[in-house]
């Protein structure tokens, strides 16, 4: 293991995330569930119409109630309508696990268990899923049917099941108290005085406190922890830890990786204690499994008596364990970035922010976007202010200065100074004012989470929407993330291409089809103009990208082009399609990510909208 992951946590305070994922965190907290989603959600549950509420949360509900009650009887189905009356949609997204690693979105091909209604299974559960594209677009799917923990994702990818079953504080309004208890048991949270401010290094235990100070232990525990002392950590917590090797096929394997991995990773002892005995009386198992690194898969177990032992193990002999969720070792992200300075109490859903901060006063959720501000810019010797204003990046030069500068560009010569940053804001490459890539990043993040007021509320501050990111999107690329109903007018409005290619050579159109764009925004494309007759760098024509993808709801465009430009693309390509259909006819898998919005037909009458 290279030095940078040995030092992860020892330079750090003890309880605290390491910086890469603490910043992270810290851009999800702001940007992944926007205030105006809150407020409105919270508006629509408040008033008992929970599809309302899940639409306002980015929710799409793939169920109606009274299917459910044909297939399952209407007994389920009011237990299932009782629970939906209280689904809080925007804080079952603020917990979802994310990918981190410099990223902000949700972790792909997750299944979230929320209820179930029977014990065999055929039971339906209530549960949420996201979709299998990492960058795709954020939305969720909510069900309400029996899961066949057998049966694959897709083709190539399985899903990976979180139980919340036994944890509705994460997403259920009658139950949001229980996070309190999850991060800490009644009176302080461990790193926390009473009143919930932030205890300073001077007030952290330096010897072992008494067995009945939860927080005091689970601070003193994170200090053993990030000193590398892992054996007295979890003997803190009452947890013997056995990293002796395992035997596979006649041969030990090492486990000092699996240390160092342990070392690298935070992992709260006194957490995991607590849950597993939570987990344990509520009967979701004897024992458990989970893997906190990849090189590190761990059992927990009783011992004699009171005890517990957790031990590494071969993945492939404990497959038939069930897992240890995520809640019951994991840190909560919140806390630290309150105690760090990140975040403030105010700042977090008012939901969390109550069950942890009751003291800190009304919370509101995360700020809004900040208006653009001028930034100076060193030009031929002086400073000159460049900045956003009435939707154009302005720059102080003259008329005939840009037009020489465009003819000096046209014929090879050097970009610099003002010119420079216009073009590195309007072509996505080179490098830009520190202000102006947070401005960027702003608007990109908020499009990457379906925040569409909050990209209005910068384009009507006067935001340049010629703006494009480190991959050479635009606004008009990323609409499959956004409602097109609303940006999409005003960005042709503004004039901008619907031909422009990205770094992949793909269109507006083109990313549409490939990034879960709905129906109705490939047929708002077409009747703006949008070509069909393109191809991407890989040579694939759109009726093929609607192949590669499954998008059967855009069944309409492929024989639209495959009618029109029956030659296009790559034969190479329609040939792998040919023998992948094959295999994957005799796969069972889901198949789905929800593509087609709510009302959308999954066959629609060929559209002549668009132009050759």
């Amino acid at each position: 293991m290279s030095a940078r992951n040995e030092n992860r946590l020892a330079d750090l305070p003890p309880g605290a995330l390491p910086d890469d994922d603490a910043a992270a965190w810290q851009r999800v907290r702001r940007y992944a569930v926007p205030r105006w989603m809150i407020e409105r959600a919270t508006a629509h549950r408040l008033a008992g119409d929970w599809r309302a509420a899940c639409a306002a949360a980015g929710v799409e509900v793939a169920f109606d109630l009274p299917a459910l009650a044909s297939a399952h009887g209407t007994a389920v189905a009011g237990r299932a309508e009782a629970d939906l009356l209280h689904l809080v949609p925007e804080l079952l997204r603020w917990h979802l696990p994310r990918v981190l690693g410099g990223r902000t979105v949700l972790a792909p091909n997750r299944r979230v268990l929320l209820a179930r209604y029977g014990r065999d299974e055929t039971a339906p559960l209530l549960y949420a899923t996201t979709r299998a594209m990492v960058d795709g677009p954020q939305r969720l799917r909510l069900h309400c049917a029996p899961v066949d923990p057998a049966r694959k994702r897709h083709a190539y990818a399985r899903w990976v099941t979180d139980d919340w079953t036994l944890a509705p504080w994460l997403w259920d309004s009658r139950h949001t108290a229980g996070l309190r208890s999850c991060a800490g048991r009644a009176g302080r949270l461990p790193f926390f005085h009473a009143d919930g401010t932030p205890l300073g290094a001077g007030a952290l235990p330096s010897a072992e406190p008494p067995a009945d100070d939860r927080a005091a232990r689970t601070e003193w525990a994170a200090e053993l922890y990030r000193r590398g002392d892992l054996p007295e950590a979890f003997a803190t917590a009452g947890i013997e830890l056995d990293l002796s090797p395992f035997e596979r096929r006649g041969r030990l394997y090492p486990t000092h990786d699996a240390r160092e991995a342990l070392e690298s990773v935070p992992l709260e002892p006194v957490r995991l204690a607590d849950g597993f005995r939570r987990l344990t009386a509520a009967g979701a198992g004897e024992r458990f499994r989970f893997a906190p690194h990849w090189r590190a898969h761990l059992l927990l177990e009783p011992t004699a008596g009171s005890g517990l032992r957790l031990r590494i193990v071969d993945p492939q002999k404990v497959g038939d364990v069930p897992c240890l969720p995520a809640y019951a070792w994991q840190p909560l992200p919140d806390p630290y970035l309150v105690r760090s300075g990140r975040t403030a109490p105010q700042a977090l859903h008012p939901l969390v922010a109550d069950a942890l901060f009751p003291g800190a006063g009304p919370a509101e959720g995360p700020p809004g976007p900040a208006a653009p501000r001028p930034v100076r810019v060193r030009c031929v010797g002086e400073w000159h202010e460049v900045g956003s204003r009435n939707g154009v990046l302005e720059l102080p030069h003259t008329a005939e200065e840009q037009q020489r500068e465009r003819a000096m560009r046209a014929f090879g010569g050097a970009v610099a100074g003002c010119f420079a940053v216009r073009e590195a804001w309007t072509g996505g490459g080179g490098r830009l004012p520190r202000a102006l890539r947070a401005e960027r990043r702003e608007l990109f993040e908020r499009v990457q989470h379906g925040d569409t007021p909050g990209v209005l509320t910068l384009l009507d501050a006067g935001l340049d929407p010629r703006v494009r990111n480190g991959r050479g999107q635009g606004l008009l690329h990323l609409l499959p993330f956004v409602r097109h109903e609303e940006l999409l007018p005003r960005l042709l409005e503004a004039g901008l291409d619907l031909e422009q290619r990205d770094d992949a050579e793909r269109t507006p159109l083109q990313c549409a089809v490939q990034n879960g764009g709905t129906a109705a925004l490939v047929r708002a494309l077409l009747a703006a103009g949008a070509r069909t007759d393109v191809v991407d760098n890989m040579d694939l024509a759109l009726g093929q990208v609607v192949r590669r993808y499954k998008r059967n709801d855009l069944a309409f465009l492929r024989e639209l082009v495959e009618e029109r430009h029956p030659d296009l693309g790559s034969g190479e390509y329609d040939e792998f399609m040919d023998e992948r259909e094959e295999w994957e006819e005799e796969q069972e898998y889901d198949d789905h990510d929800g593509y087609a919005a709510p009302g959308d037909p999954t066959d629609p009458a060929d559209e002549r909208a668009g132009r050759a």
